[in-house]
């Protein structure tokens, strides 16, 4: 991997990451714009102790552009984007209308490929690796700027989600506190050593699911899993089966086979619903353990968490999407249409040839 830093026209960090060694990325923005100015600001609400971003300058961000202004593509003549190069492997930026910035964090978009028509699924192991070795990188500096306390890297896709660009991409949010979910799940593992005498809750979890019939695939290093309390429809779980805190932790095996089995499931998510769907919108969301403290989480630390991605989809069946109603929107209580025993079994029938 070769990665190369440079500034856009208005100073946001871009960088390409390539495969090979020689490539050169020289190309400036030509664009005429100013300095971005953002009024990103975190609110902490009293009553649920969790935080809020308020951010009124993404009422102005770009919104479904045709294809042949998409800002996500590479520069070609007369057409300038995002990425000043008419060429690229896999692409970061700082994002031009983030929902942190500053001392309230920051956000990146991840530019998977330059195909405008492709997916995450279409990409070879080799470009997908690539990906992988981007989030990790990313992960590693953005953990050391002074106001990120936890990294976040996630892909929306489809329209139903809420994706306002087609191109196949996805986002790093580097957050300024712990997340509610890790927060969560940081109390739990907290709660199950202190009545275990020291085990490890994840650990516990992924040794039950290995030994259940929610298995949807699995190989030497990792295993995809539908949990015993999914929340959505159709959700997995991918496990590295050994543990460790965050994307820097993998190994070289796991990172060598991490392509292959993501693709698959990938793959998998698109024939759910059978032939002749759209694709199927899904929300991929890394988990990692915070790089602050975790005084507040009783003999907790880091390497307690477990790393792992949440691969889900809103779709329920065809045709219909799963929306958070009263239940899960006023009280965090889901309602699940699909039995996960059912959904893994879906899985594992629309297996690749």
């Amino acid at each position: 991997m070769k990665k190369t830093s440079t500034r856009l026209a208005d100073g946001r960090e871009l960088i390409y990451y390539d495969l090979r060694d020689d490539s050169v990325r020289d190309a400036v923005d030509r664009r005429p714009l100013e300095r971005t100015v953002t009024t990103s600001e975190v609110r902490r609400d009293p009553l649920l102790g969790d935080s809020v971003a308020i951010a009124s300058h993404r009422q102005g961000r770009t919104y479904h552009p045709p294809a042949d202004e998409c800002p996500l593509c590479p520069s070609q003549g007369g057409r300038l984007s995002e990425i000043p190069d008419s060429t690229y492997d896999v692409v970061v930026f700082e994002n031009r209308f983030p929902s942190l910035a500053g001392d309230s964090g920051r956000c990146e978009v991840v530019c998977f490929t330059s195909d405008h028509n492709a997916s995450f699924a279409d990409l070879t192991e080799e470009q997908a690796r690539l990906v992988l070795d981007a989030w990790t990188d990313r992960t590693s500096e953005l953990s050391h700027l002074p106001s990120v306390e936890q990294i976040f890297c996630f892909e929306n896709r489809g329209a139903e989600i809420g994706v306002t660009l087609g191109h196949p991409h996805g986002q790093i949010y580097a957050y300024p506190f712990t997340t509610p979910r890790t927060a969560l799940m940081l109390r739990q593992v907290a709660a199950h050593k202190d009545a275990t005498g020291g085990d490890n809750l994840f650990d516990a979890v992924l040794e039950r699911e290995l030994a259940d019939e929610r298995v949807v695939l699995e190989g030497e290093h990792w295993v995809a899993f539908v949990p015993y309390a999914a929340h959505w429809p159709y959700e997995v779980h991918l496990y590295p089966k050994r543990r460790v805190p965050d994307l820097l932790g993998l190994d070289e095996a796991a990172r060598t086979e991490f392509p292959k089995v993501y693709l698959e499931l990938l793959k998998r998510f698109d024939r759910i619903f059978g032939e002749g769907e759209p694709p199927t919108p899904y929300i991929a969301a890394w988990h990692q353990a915070p790089f602050g403290q975790l005084e507040e989480f009783d003999g907790v630390n880091r390497d307690d968490f477990a790393l792992h991605l949440e691969l889900f989809t809103i779709r329920r069946t065809s045709g219909k999407l799963k929306f958070l109603a009263g239940s899960e929107s006023g009280m965090n209580v889901f309602i699940n249409d699909v039995p996960p025993e059912r959904a893994a079994e879906r899985l594992r029938e629309v297996a690749s040839s």
